[in-house]
């Protein structure tokens, strides 16, 4: 199956955000899965203040992976990011219901920049 998921890590560097997404390709690629599509959103301001480990966040660095790979690998990578103490939130999808034809038609990630 297609899964994309979405995480916000804390805004303190490209750095973590390179590390959160090794960790969780490594994951997927162990597990027999594909990596398909990973973007680096940037810095935005968060839709609310999130307080996470006792400080206040503002602002997020998002980023987006698109991956093909069973349900338990899935939530693997849904958990681990979950723990994971730089990442502020996470969640994922499943895109499409698995047919070719289906999958075909969901191109790249696209985001517009808000000022």
């Amino acid at each position: 199956m297609l899964y994309e998921t979405i995480g916000i890590v804390r805004p303190n560097g490209l750095k973590e955000v390179k590390e959160i997404v090794l960790t969780a390709g490594q994951m997927i690629l162990r597990q027999g899965g594909v990596i398909r599509d990973i973007a680096n959103w940037g810095v935005f301001h968060l839709p609310r203040t999130v307080s996470l480990n006792q400080t206040r966040y503002t602002r997020g660095h998002y980023f987006v992976m698109r991956y093909d790979s069973g349900i338990r690998t899935h939530q693997d990578v849904i958990k681990t990011l979950r723990v994971d103490p730089r990442v502020i939130r996470s969640g994922g999808v499943k895109l499409g219901d698995g047919k070719l034809e289906t999958l075909s038609k969901f191109g790249a990630v696209q985001w517009k920049h808000m000022e």
